[in-house]
């Protein structure tokens, strides 16, 4: 008897103790569960790349950077915007008489002359209403960089015995391309000083010809076959200029908060410059006048 109370009470305590196991073992597995939903939370999303994986995980080595990028790291803050550019903007006009010119006389070249009804008059200088004056360069001399020289080229175009534009400006190193849309042949011939001079025949119908200054320079240009043709290329160091339209007016944008020296250049009435100082985001007017005397 007892002996058989004695093997009842050890079979009791085992089953006791297994299921303080099973418990227990219940327990720990839910601990876990929940630690790893908690850590799943926070962790980052598995990179799309075998590459950038291993840069962030990876350990650097003697020879690798440490990796730039900490997925515990607060987010880098946004950087400031940069200063809106400014503009400047005005009119270009001119006090006084004007020379009065004759009619250019095409009467040697019929085939141009047909291109015209009303008489045509030298673009040495071309104004308008009010006193407004086209054809000035105006263009930023002093408080920009140099730029990379742009792919467009500038194009001038010889078209009923003249040139198209009468005055082209354009960036050193820029390619000029000269185009003869007419059906007589011309010779293009810019006279330059500080580069090197050029005199060319270009028949009709012949692909355009390609020019280039390395130089800032005024360059006339003439045809020696049409004496009446006449031409200037004003070749500068940087895309900040603009040549006046039929009313006067020019704009320079896109320039960063800065002082500036401005200039504006006419073929006849020689040159003026003034300084300004352009705020972030600011337009400021200039307004430039000639004084012109007959």
């Amino acid at each position: 008897m007892y002996e058989v109370v004695g093997e009842t009470t050890t079979t009791s305590r085992a089953s006791v103790e297994t299921l303080s196991a099973i418990v227990l073992s219940l327990v720990l597995s839910s601990f876990a569960m929940s630690v790893t939903r908690l850590l799943n939370r926070h962790a980052p999303l598995t990179a799309r790349s075998s590459n950038v994986t291993a840069s962030i995980l990876s350990e650097p080595t003697e020879n690798s950077a440490a990796p730039s990028f900490d997925p515990w790291a607060a987010p880098p803050a946004s950087p400031a915007n940069p200063e809106a550019s400014g503009e400047i903007k005005g009119r270009v006009t001119y006090e006084g008489t004007l020379p009065k010119y004759k009619p250019l006389n095409m009467v040697n070249e019929p085939t141009c002359a047909k291109h015209y009804t009303a008489p045509v008059f030298p673009e040495n200088v071309v104004a308008g209403p009010d006193n407004r004056l086209s054809n000035v360069v105006v263009y930023i001399s002093a408080g920009v960089q140099e730029e990379t020289v742009p792919r467009q080229p500038a194009m001038l175009k010889q078209r009923g015995c003249r040139y198209l534009p009468h005055v082209l400006a354009m960036e050193t190193n820029q390619e000029i391309w000269v185009q003869n849309d007419d059906s007589v042949a011309h010779t293009v011939h810019p006279m330059a000083r500080v580069n090197k001079e050029l005199n060319r025949s270009q028949p009709p119908g012949t692909p355009p010809m390609v020019i280039k200054y390395d130089k800032p320079e005024v360059i006339q240009v003439k045809c020696e076959l049409h004496p009446w043709m006449r031409g200037v290329f004003v070749v500068l160091k940087n895309s900040h200029y603009s040549v006046s339209d039929e009313s006067g007016g020019f704009s320079l944008p896109d320039l960063p908060p800065g002082k500036y020296t401005v200039k504006a250049w006419h073929e006849q009435f020689g040159e003026q410059s003034q300084v300004v100082n352009i705020g972030g985001g600011e337009t400021k007017e200039l307004n430039f006048v000639f004084k012109v005397t007959p």
